[in-house]
């Protein structure tokens, strides 16, 4: 099996410039640093198995949240990334489009699933809108083919530019990531949208009580909490403002992200990973773009080390 690869790598790291985990500033993936609060969870949420009623709250509060379309069908899983495993296996098999440089899971999972990768368009066609590492937008009309799928992970920090719109048109589906934008990677949540029929065999390949009992309640919190959003959205347009200074002030470019991921240019980016890293900072790199550099935003409390690794 081919190896994938990702941000974090946290464990290799410490392995090879010392430290221990809670010394580390990892600023290798784009999550938001201040996470969703965590609010108190009623006991059953642990040792009952979810009931249909809870289900149904967090489907209507997304909806809502995301202002989806009348007439897509929604389902809940344990993170994006369940669901980029499944879609594979319930859109008709053919011939599916990746453009490029993207982060490498749709691409892994359509080859696990026995389909060819091309260049052109083909039968479908996937964007991560907007896309990781450079963050770059798509627009509707550059998504016209039978079968679309948007993974809008990031899109959070910029709704404006959603392509839920698109969520009820046939052949489409929408992917939204709860670890990305409410900083809760490890709650394990995310959302498919889009085609009833494909989200229909979505369900059944992924089985019942596909959302644990705390992601359930967790997640519905979150979504019915707009101010949250709101203000998170500001702080962080803030933050990547400071980090652009600081990394700009030391003759890095900035070439592309969102406001949860900045990407640079830099002269040498393993030699920037690796000063960093002497300092306990871990950033990411690209096999396929010696020069890039990318970073995400430290927590309040943590800006102080990373200007120190500078």
């Amino acid at each position: 099996m081919q190896e994938r690869d990702h941000g974090g790598g946290l464990d290799a790291a410490i392995a090879k410039y010392g430290g221990s985990r809670g010394g580390w500033l990892d600023l290798s993936t784009g999550i938001n640093p201040v996470p969703y609060p965590m609010p108190a969870l009623p006991s059953d949420a642990w040792t009952a198995l979810p009931d249909k009623a809870a289900f149904k709250k967090l489907y209507a509060l997304a909806r809502r949240f995301w202002q989806v379309p009348e007439g897509a069908g929604i389902i809940g899983a344990t993170g994006a990334s369940a669901i980029i495993a499944a879609l594979p296996h319930v859109i008709p098999k053919g011939t599916v489009c990746i453009p490029g440089p993207t982060y490498n899971e749709h691409g892994a999972a359509f080859r696990a699933a026995g389909w060819g990768l091309g260049q052109d368009p083909g039968d479908v066609v996937v964007a991560v809108h907007p896309n990781n590492p450079d963050g770059r937008l798509w627009s509707a009309t550059e998504l016209n083919v039978q079968c679309t799928v948007i993974d809008e992970s990031f899109c959070d920090v910029a709704p404006d530019a959603s392509l839920i719109r698109l969520a009820n048109r046939p052949g489409t589906v929408v992917l939204k990531s709860f670890g990305k934008f409410w900083g809760l990677a490890g709650l394990r949540l995310g959302f498919a949208i889009g085609d009833p029929d494909l989200i229909s065999n979505l369900t059944d390949l992924l089985g019942p009580w596909q959302i644990s009992g705390p992601a359930l309640h967790i997640g519905a919190e979150a979504l019915a909490d707009p101010q949250w959003a709101d203000e998170t959205r500001a702080r962080l347009t803030t933050d990547t403002a400071r980090l652009d200074q600081l990394l700009t002030s030391k003759g890095a470019e900035l070439i592309g992200g969102t406001t949860l991921f900045r990407l640079y240019q830099v002269q040498d980016a393993a030699a920037a990973q690796d000063q960093l890293a002497k300092h306990h900072v871990w950033s990411r790199t690209f096999p396929y773009a010696p020069d890039w550099l990318r970073l995400g935003l430290p927590a309040p409390d943590r800006w102080g080390q990373l200007e120190g690794a500078l």
